[in-house]
């Protein structure tokens, strides 16, 4: 058991913290090698990611502590200390709360809305209306607080020459295509008539505490995505979302038929699928191609059977595959568009 989380803590370390987190990074190549530490996140609920989930408890609790390690971390003080000194700091902190990291396994969920996602999103979104002149109604999974369901009301900049304006806001999405051009539809806003996200524990964006946590989740060097987080707020607050808190494979065929049926039905999800276990990703598969026998709908994914960024078009049970992009920076930072 110790063995297995120890090589994801090094996984981690090695495949998402390099180059984008330095304290993170460091901290899971030493929890690998540490078993009083493996033990306590032995207490994470299987289907979580393991390091993700610890990380993110801690600086949880930090948020609201004096500890000494708060100075270690760069969203809590604006001159964090050496890297080098702190994982005594560290290790000393999560033993004397590990009861209430604990508690926190089995409340919170990893749930990371990174809203920079809607960059590759988007550009779909626009080129579906496009095709079918049909307003969309967005069903998301694992909608976490739904910051993804405003997408058709942020502005955008790609490559830092193409700009996409939405709304008045300042709040501006930048990202870099690596791939083919960008559709010419992605100047037209795209009408959306609905907006429901499902979430086994939708995040309350009217919450302070749940806002706290979704803060939390938001690695401490990343200072734009937690500007982001506050800047899209107030634009998310003026939108009627739906947050349905269940299993979405129970309730997306029930969800779906509430949906007007002139409105094109498209289901997302992105980083979550990898959570579930693979007989009911394969069962998702199923019910969507059931929800297709009574209407058309898309499907945008990625992580069900692959890293790859899918987007097909389902009508009478048959999938037809509109375009397959390669795995895109976890945080989308980039991404390759594909025609």
């Amino acid at each position: 058991m110790l063995a297995k989380l120890s090589q994801q803590f090094r996984t981690f370390a090695k495949n998402e913290c390099e180059n984008s987190s330095p304290l993170y990074e460091h901290l899971a190549i030493k929890i690998a090698d540490d078993d009083e530490l493996l033990n306590i996140a032995t207490f994470i609920p299987q289907g979580q990611p393991v390091p993700n989930l610890l990380l993110a408890g801690v600086q949880y609790l930090l948020s609201s502590s004096e500890d000494e390690l708060v100075h270690f971390y760069p969203s809590l003080t604006t001159t964090p200390k050496a890297l080098n000194e702190v994982y005594p700091v560290f290790k000393a902190f999560v033993l004397s709360h590990s009861d209430e990291l604990k508690t926190l396994f089995q409340e919170k969920l990893v749930q990371t809305n990174e809203i920079r996602r809607c960059s590759y999103l988007y550009p779909m979104m626009t080129e579906i209306y496009e095709r079918h002149k049909k307003p969309l109604a967005f069903i998301e999974i694992g909608a976490s607080a739904g910051l993804q369901l405003g997408m058709d009301q942020y502005n955008y900049c790609y490559n830092q020459q193409l700009h996409i304006n939405n709304s008045n806001s300042d709040f501006v999405l930048s990202s870099e295509n690596r791939g083919q051009p960008l559709p010419a539809s992605i100047t037209n806003t795209p009408v959306v008539c609905k907006r429901v996200g499902i979430d086994l524990n939708p995040i309350d964006i009217h919450n302070e505490e749940e806002l706290r946590w979704l803060e939390a989740l938001i690695w401490p060097e990343h200072q734009q995505r937690r500007l982001l987080l506050h800047q899209a707020l107030p634009i998310l607050k003026e939108l009627d979302l739906q947050l349905v808190k269940g299993d979405a494979i129970k309730l997306i065929k029930d969800i779906s038929k509430e949906i007007n049926q002139d409105a094109m039905l498209v289901v997302y999800h992105t980083h979550v699928a990898n959570q579930i276990p693979l007989e009911l990703r394969l069962e998702l598969l199923e019910q969507l191609k059931e929800i297709s026998m009574e209407r058309p709908l898309f499907h945008c994914y990625n992580n069900l059977f692959d890293t790859q960024l899918h987007q097909d078009f389902m009508d009478q049970g048959e999938i037809e595959s509109i375009r397959i992009m390669e795995r895109p920076d976890g945080h989308a930072r980039w991404f390759k568009w594909s025609n």
